[in-house]
């Protein structure tokens, strides 16, 4: 049963006109032109279903086809669909770094995302804000940090649940700047953000958006921001890797699109090249940064060893903080 649906369809002739243009891509063209191309994205609603919708949308009138947004929350559900389905390009995951974590935290999984799908582009990011109650006697990441190796385990930060976006990068913050600080958990991100502002805990790591917000009404201070370099979404903030002397930090949320294992590479590289085309249109960058999220766009090898290089950062410090989810 699908959750919700949204669909385009454009009547025109466009795919053939741009398999003619592109070497090699007339055969994946061929295989799937005509076809509905169901793509499975997480709950409704969310940053990612609204950036979904918004390149489908561009794609359907780009290629004359009918594009169906599957919404399926749960973190496991929709990767297992598009891991089970037919090789033949018709099924697309646009998902997240759950894809690729949550087999760290989790002892069974009815599919292996590393040998059943197959990264095909990366799609979007978006940083998340270090902010601190105002009560904190620092102004820096490195003060922070300063503070924090001064007063060991006497500081916490708020957290929604295990290998949430907010835990893992307060854990991998953690893990580099060697700090003891304590976790206090909250059913979700929002409660984690008004503990922050009343100031029941002191660090925090919110989205942009309503950490900004929280500093606009002075009941945050925000520290930097968690992108590898400074991020449209928060002009003018330092990062966390530079204003806190920790290089190397970085805790994004990437997403991308997956097909199943034995698509064939005609057919991955012609999404690939008509999904990072899209991104790279000024009116989409716009439309998405105005719903909090940077466009990114990417080959099928380049997104393969972005999750490789996360993987490995990542899993030591899940091992580390001993993150489980079952």
């Amino acid at each position: 049963m699908v959750d919700a649906r949204w669909v385009w369809s454009i009547s025109a002739g466009m795919l053939s006109v741009v398999a003619a243009l592109m070497p090699g891509a007339a055969t994946a063209a061929e295989s799937t032109a005509g076809r509905t191309v169901r793509v499975v994205t997480p709950e409704a609603g969310g940053g990612l279903d609204l950036a979904a919708r918004t390149v489908v949308q561009a794609l359907a009138a780009d290629q004359g086809r009918t594009f169906v947004i599957d919404n399926r929350g749960g973190g496991v559900i929709g990767p297992e669909i598009v891991a089970k389905a037919p090789p033949d390009g018709n099924t697309w995951l646009f998902y997240g770094n759950t894809v690729w974590l949550l087999p760290l935290m989790r002892t069974r999984m009815n599919y292996d995302p590393y040998k059943d799908l197959v990264p095909v582009s990366l799609g979007v990011m978006f940083p998340l804000l270090l902010v601190v109650h105002p009560s904190l006697p620092v102004s820096s990441v490195k003060e922070l940090v300063a503070l924090a190796k001064a007063k060991p385990g006497q500081l916490n930060f708020a957290s929604a649940s295990p290998g949430t976006g907010n835990h893992l990068a307060a854990e991998l913050f953690k893990y580099m700047a060697g700090i003891n600080i304590v976790r206090i958990s909250y059913k979700g991100g929002a409660p984690a953000l008004v503990s922050n502002m009343t100031g029941e805990t002191q660090i925090f790591f919110p989205a942009v958006a309503p950490g900004l917000q929280a500093a606009k009404s002075g009941k945050v201070k925000v520290l930097g921001v968690t992108s590898a370099k400074p991020s449209a979404l928060a002009p003018g903030l330092p990062t966390v890797a530079a204003s806190g002397g920790l290089p190397g930090y970085e805790s994004v949320y990437r997403a991308g699109i997956f097909l199943p294992a034995g698509t064939p590479p005609a057919i991955v590289n012609q999404v690939s090249r008509d999904f990072a085309r899209v991104l790279q249109r000024p009116d989409i960058k716009e439309k998405l940064l105005t719903t909090g999220v940077e466009t990114v766009g990417s080959t099928p090898e380049e997104f393969a060893a972005a999750i490789k290089s996360e993987v490995t950062v990542m899993g030591k410090v899940i091992k580390e903080a001993g993150i489980r989810e079952d």
